[in-house]
């Protein structure tokens, strides 16, 4: 059983990047009263009724965001499972219409990768952003985000961390060869030699420890993903979120204290030869500020962005969107009056949240 209060504060964050407005979250979260399995006031009994009532609306979208509030932080018990495949089954159903984003399986590690997929074309290869959440995050939650990489000129593949959502590949330090198996998958039809990785949270950590042995990964923006204090610092540790340590353990089997050989060593960090773009939450509470600053030191060639905020920066979304396309166009090196756009409104921004 989770703990509400928690589950309010940092379902927040994906709330706002899933596009729900504050005040819709607000009137859910405040009707929540307890994370009990079978009480019709529970977290995911309320979330799951407002998914039905939007799905039966014809509201797809805002039912599949419904529903992954239901399932969050991961499924624990009948209504959270159910509600994670109402979850996929409804997005299928809107990308459908759509036939825009298609589905994509791949066989790696033990376990099937499930991939949402726009842009793969074998007759015209386009350069490829991999886009993925961190440990609590599905690849619905992104996917809808596809089109507009494509309109960027790339392909675009939303995938899930191991053992997340629909991916079966088990979370283990090795786990970042999962990313190398996606691109051997779609190598007949993105340029993989030109890939992108867009990996937040923790996913960020596999993009990174994949980047230091696969040279196909050209670029990795990553947000408060984990290098070395989190895994290592147990002063730190006990300070972490409930939901945060819960999700992990339940993903790796094992307890926070035990994944210290997980940290990124001098050695793998040195070898990230590409550039990475990498943003600090400051009052981050669950993956220190710190990190962005061992990465820098370690690593040749790093851009940090930083915004006082906690995990995720909620309240900087719309700098943290400029900020992801216009580090990725900068990687790829294309679209030059696009990215003095981008520059100058990032810049206005910036300068508007000191004020």
């Amino acid at each position: 059983m989770n703990d509400v209060a928690e589950l309010k504060e940092f379902l927040l964050l994906h709330a706002k990047v899933q596009g729900m407005k504050p005040a819709e979250y607000r009137v859910m979260a405040d009707s929540i009263r307890n994370d009990d399995e079978g009480d019709p006031a529970s977290w995911a009994a309320r979330w799951s009724t407002r998914g039905a009532e939007m799905e039966d609306a014809g509201e797809l979208l805002e039912a599949c965001r419904a529903y992954n509030m239901a399932r969050f932080p991961f499924p624990d018990g009948p209504t959270r499972e159910k509600a994670a495949e109402q979850c996929v089954a409804v997005f299928d159903r809107w990308r459908a219409e759509k036939n825009e984003i298609q589905p994509l399986t791949v066989d790696c590690l033990g376990g099937q990768v499930r991939c949402w997929t726009y842009g793969l074309d074998p007759a015209n290869p386009r350069p490829l952003v991999l886009v993925m959440g961190g440990q609590v995050s599905i690849k619905e939650q992104w996917a809808p985000l596809l089109p507009l990489i494509g309109e960027l000129g790339f392909a675009g593949i939303a995938a899930e961390m191991p053992g997340v959502g629909q991916n079966t590949v088990p979370y283990t330090r090795d786990s970042w060869q999962m990313l190398s198996s996606i691109l051997d998958a779609v190598s007949q039809t993105a340029d993989t030699s030109q890939t992108y990785a867009a990996c937040m949270s923790f996913s960020g950590h596999l993009a990174l420890n994949c980047a230091a042995r696969d040279d196909r990964i050209r670029g990795i923006v990553a947000a408060s993903a984990p290098i070395r204090q989190f895994f290592t610092d147990p002063v730190w540790q006990s300070r972490i979120p409930k939901i945060t340590v819960d999700s992990l353990e339940h993903l790796t089997g094992q307890p926070l204290a035990a994944l210290a050989d997980w940290a990124l060593d001098d050695g793998t960090l040195a070898d990230v030869k590409v550039p990475v773009h990498y943003m600090v939450s400051k009052r981050d509470e669950i993956v220190p500020a710190a990190e962005g600053a061992v990465l820098a030191h370690l690593a040749p060639d790093v851009h940090l962005m930083s915004h006082d905020d906690v995990h995720g920066s909620p309240n900087r979304l719309l700098e943290t969107r400029l900020w992801v396309v216009l580090s990725l166009l900068r990687m790829h090196g294309s679209q030059p009056g696009r990215r003095a756009l981008l520059t100058t409104l990032l810049t206005v921004r910036r300068l508007a949240g000191k004020r």
